[in-house]
């Protein structure tokens, strides 16, 4: 006499905006799954940035399966036009959706629970036999202790929030970041909180970074430099220029992004933010001149002194220890899945269009494992919440058998209005660095994906 057991879920590492979603696509195809939050809560690293104002508005920030589901649990959408902060788009969307989730009896949310590795069941990374029909292991450190889950298939949206980007220009720790890390924030400061604002005010503040939040970081503190007498602004850049980190302006498809752009160039042409150009960080110690401030010191021997606070907006990597057992197939250079990373490398693809992807990009050599999300896109910047939708709705699609739906993939993403190469040092181009563009003065941009039609290089 035999018994068939039930199928194992699918098991997905974040219950961020991209991991629930994937769960509602689940759910749409019938699969059961469990979505793995380490955090307290869902959208733990949204919340960690819930002050700050997204420059998508709800129109963009609500997976189409989610809302179905949603909508018919009696939820009111909120006005589309409308820009939530990450606190709203949690409150108002990501805690409603695990409600609705859960309440199918099909999907599981667990907090509080961290995944600390994944392996073929009974299978280390050496093993070939068997390999892909055997279900996978996922090791979790939960609130009572280690766990085992067998997953039928593993998504990984567990993001980058956790791994920023060090203040050193040579992508480690510069001389005294750790000993030193009580005077850094890693991301934008919340000034319109008493105690941050206290600590920034009337002090001399170094911003490092020159993407989004590097423009939020600036704008906030210019206007706090306005408000408080004494306030001082270093913006270090390390790019040799200035000219395109602001972005798109007015040619910026997400009108709040390239508002965001124009405002902070004029604070930083108002001459309220100092900018230090070519300023590659890597020294960070005691400054001998002035007691109990810090001094900077760049590759090239200059320095600033008098430092009292320090925000690093450099950007977030993907944590890759816990996949140590499983077969990786990742670009070299952005720790991207390697048939995205040329859709998205800054090196190759300097304008705002690349091809549409799903799962056929984010598939590994692990079959039924994939990275999604933010962390599907390594170090590459500028990830926007439709993207991840798009992903997951092909890679459950995968799952469920369905290749058909998985290959269409539709996916129109805003322009930035940016055409500049990211991955040139000092503004000056490399060999074959020009992207499709050719040769254009280098500085970080935004990035966004788009069907090849779309305009731009295509």
């Amino acid at each position: 006499m035999s018994s068939t057991s039930a199928p194992s879920p699918v098991v997905i590492v974040g219950a961020g905006p991209i991991g629930l979603a994937a769960a509602a696509h689940a759910h749409v195809r019938g699969l059961p799954a469990i979505v793995l939050e380490a955090g307290a809560s869902v959208g733990a690293a949204v919340r960690a940035w819930g002050h700050v104002r997204l420059f998508s508005p709800w129109a963009e920030l609500v997976d189409p399966a989610a809302a179905d589901l949603l909508l018919a649990d009696g939820w009111v959408r909120p006005e589309a036009t409308d820009y939530p902060t990450g606190a709203e788009w949690a409150e108002r969307y990501l805690e409603p959706l695990t409600r609705s989730l859960v309440a199918t009896g099909a999907i599981e949310v667990r907090l509080g629970h961290r995944v600390t590795g994944v392996a073929r069941r009974g299978r280390d990374r050496l093993v070939d036999s068997g390999r892909d029909e055997a279900d996978f292991s996922v090791h979790v450190e939960g609130p009572d202790g280690p766990l085992v889950i067998e997953a039928r298939a593993v998504i990984d949206a567990s993001g980058t929030w956790g791994d920023p980007n060090p203040l050193g220009a040579e992508g480690l720790p510069a001389l005294g970041e750790l000993a030193h890390g009580d005077r850094i924030t890693y991301g934008i400061p919340d000034l319109a909180d008493p105690a941050t604002r206290q600590r920034y005010a009337g002090r001399h503040v170094a911003v490092a970074g020159t993407g989004a939040s590097a423009q939020n970081t600036l704008v906030g503190l210019a206007d706090l430099a306005r408000a408080e007498p004494g306030t001082r602004v270093t913006w270090l850049v390390r790019r040799g220029e200035t000219a395109t980190a602001f972005g798109g302006g007015d040619a910026d498809q997400l009108e709040a992004r390239g508002a965001l752009g124009t405002r902070a160039r004029r604070a930083v042409e108002s001459g309220t933010v100092q900018t230090l150009t070519g300023f590659r960080t890597v020294g960070l110690e005691p400054d001998p001149g002035a007691n109990g401030t810090l001094r900077l010191v760049a590759l090239d021997g200059r320095h600033v002194d008098g430092i009292d606070e320090i925000v690093v907006v450099t950007g977030f990597r993907p944590d890759l220890t816990w996949l140590s057992e499983v077969r990786l197939d990742l670009d070299p250079v952005l720790s991207a899945p390697r048939q995205l990373a040329p859709l998205i490398d800054p090196n190759v693809h300097s304008c705002g269009t690349v091809y549409p992807h799903g799962a056929a990009e984010l598939t590994q050599p692990e079959s039924g494992l994939y990275l999604a999300g933010m962390k599907s896109y390594g170090r590459a910047t500028s990830f926007l919440a439709l993207t991840g939708f798009e992903q997951v709705r092909s890679i459950v699609a995968a799952i469920a058998g369905d290749h058909a739906a998985a290959a269409r993939v539709e996916l129109v993403l805003p322009e930035t209005g940016v055409c500049g190469g990211s991955g040139l040092y000092d503004g000056l181009p490399a060999d074959d660095a020009g992207g499709c563009c050719g040769p254009t003065p280098a500085s970080p941009e935004l990035i966004t994906l788009g069907t090849r039609s779309a305009g731009g290089c295509g």
